[in-house]
């Protein structure tokens, strides 16, 4: 007993390494694509302080155009300090949830179980972040058309947010941001219902028997878990995006924001855009987490062997 319970807590901590990690390299790679998605979602076409773009390509060239790498990189560090600790915490909830089921059940986990882990992980993983997402987009959203004084920096953005709106306003759009935890849930559970699949089929084919199956897997397999995983929950969950970026908006010069609450935004992008409003930005969306999932998913699963490797050497 008295060895077991470090050697579980080190494995605790290794999913979080390796879940901040993947969290770091996907947010480097794929930023642009992530502006883009933000000004997509929130451009009803009623504002004059958002630039519109015919498409993606035409969105990131203008930007690159008018505003520089500086524009394209917007919310870049609350970016990264947002995806490092949540996919930090989510790894790190999501595996303590499920040993916690696992120890019950004889450590067999059905589809069910990993959809409840991956749904407790991610609402305590929103509850911690939605402030620094609240910036990001904030700052994503900050372009030479805005009439409002800019942010300098994460630390400006917060500080103005606490004078001028108060705490309660750094957790504006946490409602479709809690809804938001079906994503991860369904994304995280069509990973390991597909990994077990590919590992089984892998398994039967193999002349060499693995009491592990797992250990078939290479990095090829897990960009395509990622990135098809990904694909579903996009499709599944992406007007609450739609939702939670309307809402963090910074208010007019007035101090009053553009939409109450979650309701507010519902009935306003039906009302003026149909059901095209909500699924606006999909595409970056799309072309930045299919691949990012994919590039997650490999650095995550190689850095776990590669922690392991190293407390077995040790």
């Amino acid at each position: 007993m008295s060895t077991e319970a470090p050697k579980r807590d080190q494995w605790q901590w290794e999913n979080a390494t390796a879940g901040a990690a993947a969290g770091f390299a996907t947010v480097a790679v794929m930023h642009p694509l992530d502006v883009v998605r933000t000004r997509f979602q929130v451009n009803d076409g009623r504002v004059s302080h958002l630039p519109s773009y015919r498409n993606t390509a035409h969105a990131i060239f203008t930007i690159a155009r008018s505003e520089g790498l500086r524009g394209l990189y917007a919310g870049f560090l609350p970016g990264v300090l947002g995806s490092t600790i949540s996919w930090g915490l989510y790894f790190f909830f999501y595996d303590k949830a499920k040993q916690r089921y696992a120890r019950s059940r004889e450590g067999k986990l059905n589809a069910g179980l990993h959809l409840v882990s991956a749904a407790e992980a991610g609402a305590l993983v929103c509850l911690c972040t939605n402030p620094v997402w609240l910036v990001k987009t904030r700052l994503q959203l900050q372009t030479p058309l805005h009439q409002t004084r800019p942010y300098s920096g994460l630390y400006d953005a917060f500080r103005t947010i606490m004078r001028e709106e108060g705490f309660s306003a750094l957790y504006r759009g946490i409602v479709p941001g809690l809804f938001l935890v079906s994503h991860g849930a369904v994304q995280f559970t069509a990973y390991e219902e597909l990994r077990k699949v590919i590992a089984n089929f892998k398994s039967k084919g193999s002349k060499v028997h693995h009491q592990n199956p797992d250990k078939l897997l290479n990095s090829v397999d897990y960009a395509v878990l990622g990135a098809t995983s990904k694909f579903a929950a996009i499709l599944l969950t992406y007007p609450f995006q739609v939702i939670r970026a309307r809402l963090q908006q910074r208010p007019s010069g007035d101090g009053v924001p553009r939409y109450l609450d979650s309701w507010h935004v519902v009935k306003e992008t039906a009302r003026f855009e149909g059901i095209r409003g909500f699924y606006k930005g999909i595409t970056p969306n799309l072309l930045k987490n299919a691949p990012a999932s994919s590039i997650t998913f490999i650095v995550y699963e190689n850095v776990l062997k590669l922690l392991k490797l190293t407390r077995t050497n040790d």
